[in-house]
């Protein structure tokens, strides 16, 4: 590991001074995935700025009904949350379905938005990587990449976005908001993930030297009957092969309201907008599901080796939505 310098910042001001400062300084919150990248050599950063103990560690209702979660809420209180538990259970059940108890005592919201890829060839310094090297290959589109991207990869990367909390927020319609040297900024999370294109080195679209200081959560009634299944390798600590963040509003039989989220297709989490608009007004029904999941997945281009997700992530929609409109009958 490369020598580093380490501060602790005592404000949020002093925090983004302290990074304006040092352009090869990094923002160190819980450190669950930026320590593990400095042991592999991936990071390399000269400077730790901890912003661990500024206060950002409250969640409060907002005027208007939703949630404001500070960034540097830990993981484990952002599941254990009353309010989160109520109004957002997909948010909750999300977080849960993340690594292990000890390290959700210690990873942080914001951190857990920034965490990066686990892709192999990107934490394998011996290997080439357009994420890690601009211009040097992804040998994932070749080599292993039974886990990678579905929808909306490119020649330049097809790894996927490993958060499961991401997605939950994704389906919710969450907004980012930063500090900068020049004042506080925000962006929903939309638009707060970029594109692959060609410069998957190029992950968010906050600015340079931007702190995370919280995420906003609108009112959503439909979130109050919600849901995250994941599916993975192995019964618990494991990365997603797949998942869908559901909310459904149903009445009359008929869909109402519905937000749905995919894990572990794209290197992003994937709003799935086309399946939302299916399920508008539609009966809601096993067929109705499948069109929706359907819909959304006709612009998937699986390589070789993970063609599975298109068929599994179709039989999650109809089974989540399926479980959720039995639940809102009862």
């Amino acid at each position: 590991m490369k020598e580093f310098g380490y501060q602790r910042a005592h404000d949020v001001a002093g925090a983004v001074a302290l990074l304006g400062a040092d352009p090869e300084a990094r923002f160190l919150g819980g450190g669950t995935n930026l320590v593990d990248l400095m042991k592999t050599g991936v990071e390399r950063p000269a400077r730790l700025v901890d912003v661990r103990e500024l206060p950002l560690d409250g969640i409060e209702v907002t005027e208007d009904g939703g949630l404001r979660i500070g960034a540097t809420v830990t993981n484990s209180d952002l599941a254990a949350h009353p309010e989160v538990r109520r109004r957002y259970p997909v948010l909750t059940q999300a977080v849960l379905a993340g690594a292990s108890g000890q390290l959700r005592n210690m990873a942080t919201v914001g951190g857990n938005l920034l965490q990066r890829t686990r892709c192999g060839y990107f934490t394998d310094v011996t290997q080439p990587c357009n994420k890690r090297t601009p211009g040097s290959g992804c040998p994932a589109i070749q080599g292993e990449h039974h886990n990678h991207a579905i929808l909306g990869a490119s020649a330049h990367c097809v790894a996927v976005h490993p958060s499961d909390m991401g997605v939950a927020l994704t389906a919710l319609d969450a907004v980012v908001t930063y500090e900068t040297a020049d004042g506080p900024g925000e962006l929903p999370l939309d638009d707060f993930y970029l594109p692959v294109g060609d410069t998957p080195h190029r992950e968010t679209a906050l600015p340079p030297g931007a702190l995370i200081t919280g995420v906003t959560l609108p009112p959503v009634p439909a979130a109050a009957r919600s849901r995250y299944r994941k599916v993975r390798e192995r019964a618990s600590y494991a990365f997603a092969i797949g998942s869908v963040a559901a909310a459904l509003d149903v009445q009359d039989g008929a869909v109402r309201e519905a937000r749905l989220a995919f894990g572990a297709v794209a290197s992003r989490p994937w709003r799935a907008r086309a399946a939302e608009q299916v399920l508008a007004g539609a009966p809601a029904d096993a067929e109705t599901f499948a069109a929706a999941a359907d819909a959304e997945l006709a612009a998937a281009d699986p390589l070789p080796h993970n063609a599975y997700k298109v068929t599994l992530i179709r039989n999650l929609v109809v089974a989540v939505l399926t479980e959720l409109t039995e639940e809102a009958a009862r």
